[in-house]
């Protein structure tokens, strides 16, 4: 349905419905169900999962960074924090909301252009304190598949690499926190390459799937990219050792350095 019909069957200007879609405007839980009634969504669970997002106007932590750091940096923290489980997924790279501050600091020594020390410091700031999401009683269990490869890097040399790697076994230990190593002996496997996330809703249609790339972030929500991602997470998962072996994968690792 266009903006202009939309906004017809409503009685507003049709900007208001631009201006809401594009997230400057607010909307109420009762709005949504009058669009959703309008638009003819026939799943009701979906209109309900929209309309509790409606209720929640609270500003998350990651707003004390908006108009300091890219948007996507912000957009991530919140998926994060409103996911009901995170999947993430890394070949190269220690999952970010796992990473010690000074494997972080030595991450973005390596971008290109080089960062002032204060953007630098804003960045690990942020990314330190994407662990709350740990620390709420209802936070969301986290699955993290990471190839060996990630494990054996050496961002800021040897101490910091065998520190980063004590500090993801202690994550480990978290209730809500499942961690596992797809070892190099497992050879190709679907997804390598990739840095994926991918945040769980509510209910299906609200899934999120986050994709890394040298230019930023990408946001994916298309409900076939979704049947995708989960396909590829399960597929992954099945290359991985479990977390026992993945444990002693770790502790050997920490050993050689």
């Amino acid at each position: 349905m266009s903006a202009s019909d939309a906004a017809a069957l409503l009685g507003v200007d049709r900007t208001r419905i631009s201006n809401t879609e594009a997230g400057r405007f607010g909307i109420s839980p009762a709005r949504v169900r009058t669009l959703a009634c309008n638009y003819r969504c026939p799943d009701p669970v979906l209109v309900d999962a929209l309309a509790d997002m409606a209720r929640d106007h609270t500003k998350g932590w990651w707003e004390e960074y908006r108009g300091t750091l890219p948007a996507f940096f912000l957009d991530i923290a919140e998926l994060e924090w409103h996911a009901c489980r995170i999947r993430n997924a890394l070949t190269s790279h220690i999952p970010g909301i796992l990473q010690t501050e000074d494997h972080v600091r030595a991450i973005f020594d390596h971008v290109i252009p080089s960062l002032p020390a204060d953007e630098i410091d804003l960045r690990v700031s942020h990314r330190l304190q994407r662990r709350r999401v740990f620390d709420r009683e209802d936070g969301p269990a986290y699955d993290a598949i990471v190839h060996e490869s990630a494990l054996r890097m050496q961002f800021g040399g040897r101490g910091v690499a065998r520190a980063q790697l004590r500090h993801l076994l202690e994550a480990g230990e978290h209730d809500r926190v499942t961690l596992r190593v797809i070892p190099f002996e497992a050879g190709g496997f679907p997804g390598a390459g990739q840095t994926i996330l991918y945040a769980c809703g509510p209910v299906p249609g609200l899934d999120t799937v986050q994709l890394d790339t040298s230019h930023g972030s990408v946001f994916i929500d298309s409900d076939m990219q979704l049947a995708n991602y989960r396909q590829l997470f399960d597929m992954m998962e099945r290359c991985a050792l479990n977390e026992a072996e993945s444990r002693d994968v770790i502790h050997t690792i920490a050993k050689q350095l």
